[in-house]
């Protein structure tokens, strides 16, 4: 559907003061181009900013019957027709015309220029002359990169543009670098855009793009696609809708059809690469990947006339970033040039348009229904020109909409948003002009060009008299200009900001009725300006700061209309409101002046929650912070509690807040009410009410409470993780419970690790890397409870070990008592493991280090348990020396985990011989229990032997071993084991034993 408003994109429009008819024009930068039927001459007018005036003119070497301007290279190209044979020509440096020089040079692309040109002089104008095998029909010039695109009837030619320097002269020349031979179509229409490339005939139109990557499936390193005959063809002869197959009185045309990316090899029309030039850059396009297929029936409403069915003004817009880069351009050294972001084509029946997008993904985004039937269409970035007989419209495009969703990857979030593509196009402007032939577009002007028939001018005539109370001046009109039945216009289009205000005015007319008028109205002019500053050529400028100003008021007008129409898109309010770069209190003021009391849109009140969740630098005044709790409390009460934790109320009144509260509270008990009402006793420094809120609760209720609203404990500004009075609070009186809702916020993943740390940090303000709070460790220990998954468990680990070690090493530091004891963290997580009897015996000669944290028996509890990576932890035994027995319980434990036993007993029986055979009796089992009687039993009785005097720890700890190996090896085995060097009296009482087993078995 097509919306149709009165708009006035059109300024002025004056004449291109050419002498005779024109037949074929052109423009670019700053210049018209004009050739009059039966001539051969360009004339060249330039547009300022009033009058149209003749620049330069110079001769052709034939008619001129097609002609295109570049403005990369600053040529002008043309089609020129003599004898009968159509020739390609190239005209460079022609703006030296316009001192009076008539020096011209002819000369053949490629040809060697040093030879040539040493003499040439810089203001002479050039002609290149392109030789072709086949006359040529179409061409088009890429405008980001200045490239030539020649159309024939069996083959398309690319001629790059280079410059090559002479001297301290850059001269323009071209490469023949690709041919792509077609077969199956006949171009009529080309367009070309780095490397994209649409042709079109009648009825038919293929894009594709040349590039370096071979499309997906193919076998060969080729681009021909060899095609079965199909429904429309005969004895394998492809039909096409241009070349009808005629069947004695029948003439048969194939279906619409559209084809999209491979799918476009089933088509008709085959392409063949061949490269010919020495160009790197041509070279790597070799490969043609179809893009877009499209085949149209030919409109019989007025009978079959190929002129009132053909398709019409093919074109591939492009959307740019600017890179900068380094350009040898024509007279400059340095350029900015345009790297595409995004790129459309446009293509148009009689009686529609249609506009794709081409880039990411192939979308038709829009189709334009003409009221009456087109001549000929421009499509820019804001708007689409077209032309009937009669009238010149404008319509709006959707071009920048989907350009912003390409480019930017926040748009559609609640951050920023943009008018959607699948938006209704309108009809600006429809203007009268009689006799309308052909249309162009550059910059902000369009020119026109008209040919009114005789009827034509009857009509004009009986007009004019009928308009006699117009003005004497206006009356005495030129006689040439109504007696040679046509013209050339020049009409300048409104400037982005005045068009937009007006479309403004006219949007105001919807809301007194609240349509979806106002919002499609200001959609529009908020594209018009989105397609505006996408432009690279506004640069930073006072333009620029007042489109960006214009920005923002649109993004502002467009928040407050879904803030208070009832629309399914009423979330839309929040990031327009965003983008316009308001405040909270400004969008609420914007919103209290218009709005009826207690009559708040939806998008309104959206926005009010999800900016108050936000944390935001700006903090409300008192009046206005107390009228957003009026509206949550006639809208949506429940907010309330929400709304008062939001760092923008900070200055919100606690006793009224407490009010509301307390009449939300009538309609049910809730946790989150007595916090919040907890929460402003404190700021009222009421801690009797704050101590009776906290006790109508159980701790599980206030842990969901806390979960339901996380910032009752912990604010975020900048990054950064800022306790709350009430955080503060319960770490001198409710640590435990402090603890657990922190552990709670990490489960449901409300904070992370390194967030948990800098929280605990501040709230003790504890500011050095190594300085380590007591409550940040009770949260690592109280998260290793709650079994946390082992993309985190290891994490913990790391922490708590790191921890552990480095207060065993400052053994004077000072002791804070844990919440929780190491007896406590066995009971209640199994990654804590028990103490083995061996350990406790090694220690217990010593004083416990730190008894009241319990650290060192924290970690030898990790260290027994089964989750900690006994790896990871050995770069920390270099900072615990094994000079007393706690220390050396830890690089015992540690080789033990890591099977080291033999080393092990040798390290207890240097250092602490009283643990051994407990060590052993705990450790040694199956596949090691030989240790027993080859490593341990030969070790304690050399120590036995060398001991001066009898050492009872050896002597000892030797009956135990005998007694273990007595009871494990047979008598014949236990006799070889024992030393034959002496006292058997000592040994008699084993062998007694042995010899009693033997015998009760």
């Amino acid at each position: 559907m097509v919306q149709l408003y009165n708009c006035h994109p059109f300024g002025s429009q004056r004449i291109v003061p050419t002498k005779q008819a024109p037949e074929v024009f052109c423009c670019g930068r700053d210049s018209v181009f004009v050739t009059c039927a039966g001539g051969c001459k360009v004339e060249v007018f330039s547009v300022g900013q009033e009058l149209c005036q003749p620049l330069c003119s110079f001769n052709t070497l034939g008619k001129v019957v097609h002609m295109s301007y570049s403005d990369i290279g600053d040529y002008l190209v043309t089609i020129e027709e003599k004898n009968n044979i159509s020739s390609l020509r190239a005209y460079v440096n022609w703006r030296c015309q316009t001192t009076g020089s008539s020096r011209v040079s002819v000369r053949m692309v490629g040809l060697q220029l040093e030879s040539l040109l040493s003499g040439a002089s810089k203001d002479q104008m050039e002609i290149i002359e392109m030789p072709l095998s086949e006359n040529p029909l179409c061409l088009s010039c890429c405008p980001v990169r200045g490239d030539l695109l020649v159309g024939c009837k069996s083959k398309l030619m690319v001629f790059n543009l280079k410059y090559i320097a002479i001297g301290d002269t850059a001269v323009l020349d071209f490469d023949r670098s690709l041919v792509l031979h077609i077969n199956g179509i006949e171009p009529s229409q080309l367009c070309f855009c780095s490397w994209y490339i649409g042709i079109a005939n009648d009825l038919e139109v293929l894009v594709f793009r040349l590039s370096s990557e071979s499309p997906k499936g193919t076998l060969k390193n080729t681009t021909e696609v060899k095609l079965l005959p199909d429904k429309g063809s005969k004895n394998g002869l492809v039909v096409t809708a241009s070349h009808p197959l005629e069947c004695e009185d029948f003439v048969m045309f194939q279906r619409p059809e559209e084809l999209v990316g491979e799918d476009c090899k089933s088509c008709n029309i085959v392409v063949t690469p061949e490269p010919t030039g020495l160009s790197i850059d041509a070279q790597s396009h070799c490969h043609v990947n179809y893009i877009l297929y499209r085949r149209f029936a030919p409109d019989f409403t007025d009978g079959f006339v190929v002129e009132s069915t053909r398709l019409h003004s093919l074109q591939l817009l492009p959307m740019y970033k600017t890179v900068n880069h380094i350009l040898p351009t024509h007279g400059e050294s340095s350029a900015s040039r345009k790297e595409i972001s995004s790129l459309f084509c446009f293509f148009s029946m009689p009686h529609a348009g249609f506009l794709y997008t081409l880039f990411n993904a192939v979308e038709l985004i829009s189709v334009y229904q003409y009221p009456e039937r087109s001549q000929q269409a421009v499509l820019t970035s804001q708007f689409l020109h077209v032309i009937t007989s009669n009238n010149l419209q404008c319509f709006t495009v959707r071009c920048c909409a989907a350009a912003a969703r390409e480019e930017d990857p926040y748009i559609g979030t609640t951050m920023k948003t943009c008018p959607p593509v699948s938006l209704d196009v309108c009809t600006l402007r429809m203007q009268l002009f009689i006799g309308l032939k052909a249309i162009q577009h550059f910059n902000n002007y369009i020119i026109i060009l008209t040919k009114a028939d005789i009827e034509d001018k009857a009509d004009k005539m009986k007009s004019t008299r009928r308009l006699s109370s117009r003005k004497a001046g206006v009356k005495n009109k030129s006689s040439s200009d109504s007696e040679h039945g046509w013209n050339l216009y020049v009409v300048s289009t409104t400037p982005t900001l005045q068009l937009y205000k007006e479309m403004v005015e006219y949007s105001k007319r919807y809301e007194t009725v609240k349509t979806h008028g106002s919002i499609h109205l200001l959609s529009e002019a908020h594209l018009l300006l989105r397609a505006a500053l996408i432009n690279p050529d506004v640069v930073e400028s006072e333009e620029k700061e007042e489109l960006m100003a214009a920005f923002r008021e649109s993004c502002a007008y467009l928040g407050d209309c879904f803030s208070s129409l009832d629309t399914k898109n009423t979330h839309l309010a929040l990031p327009y409101y965003k983008m316009s770069g308001l405040s909270v209190s400004d969008v609420i003021e914007r919103v209290l002046s218009k709005e009826q009391q207690n009559d708040y849109g939806k998008g309104f009140i959206f926005y009010l929650k999800h900016s108050l969740y936000e944390e935001l630098d700006e903090k409300l005044s008192e009046t206005v912070a107390f009228k957003v709790l009026q509206i949550f409390s006639a809208t949506e009460p429940n907010q309330l509690p929400h709304a008062l934790c939001s760092s923008c109320m900070i200055n919100a009144c606690p006793k009224k807040a407490m009010g509301l509260l307390e009449t939300l509270r009538a309609s049910g008990p809730s946790a989150l009410i007595s916090l919040t009402k907890a929460a402003m006793a404190l700021k009222l420094q009421d801690l009797q009410t704050y101590e009776a809120e906290m006790q109508r609760h159980s701790e599980l209720q206030l842990l969901l409470g806390f979960l339901d609203e996380p910032r009752l404990i912990l604010r975020r500004r900048d990054r950064e993780v800022i306790p709350t009075e009430m955080a503060f609070q319960f770490r001198d009186t409710l640590p435990g419970l402090l603890v657990a809702v922190l552990v709670a916020f990490h489960e449901n993943s409300k904070i992370n690790l390194k967030e948990a740390e800098s929280f605990f940090k501040t709230l003790c303000n504890k500011t050095g890397e190594d300085d380590i709070p007591q409550l940040l460790v009770d949260f690592w220990e109280a998260r290793l409870s709650s079994y946390p998954p082992e993309s985190i468990l290891q994490d913990v680990l790391l922490k708590l070990t790191s921890h552990y070690v480095l207060r065993l090493c400052q053994p004077q530091h000072a002791c804070i008592e844990s919440l929780k004891s190491p007896e406590d963290l066995r009971n209640s997580c199994s990654h804590f493991g028990l103490i083995s009897p061996w350990i406790s015996k090694m220690v217990s000669s010593e004083p416990v280090s730190c008894a009241a944290c319990g650290e060192l028996l924290k970690l030898q509890s990790l260290l027994c348990g089964p989750s900690l990576d006994i790896v990871s932890f050995l770069p920390f035994l270099d900072f615990l020396p094994d000079s007393n027995n706690s220390y050396l319980s830890i690089h015992i434990i540690c080789a033990t985990r890591l099977l080291n036993y033999e080393g092990s007993i040798e390290r207890l029986l240097d250092q602490c011989p009283e643990a051994v055979t407990m060590y052993a009796k705990h450790e040694i089992k199956g596949g090691s229990q030989a240790l027993w009687w080859n490593k341990l039993l030969p070790e304690l009785c050399n120590r036995v032997r060398s001991s001066e005097n009898t050492n009872a720890v050896f002597i000892s700890s030797l009956k135990d071993t005998l007694d273990v190996i007595a009871m494990e090896l047979d008598l014949h085995d236990f006799l070889n084991l024992l030393p034959d060097d002496g006292n058997a009296a000592f040994f008699l009482p084993y062998l007694v034993n042995q010899s009693k087993r033997k015998l009760a078995a």
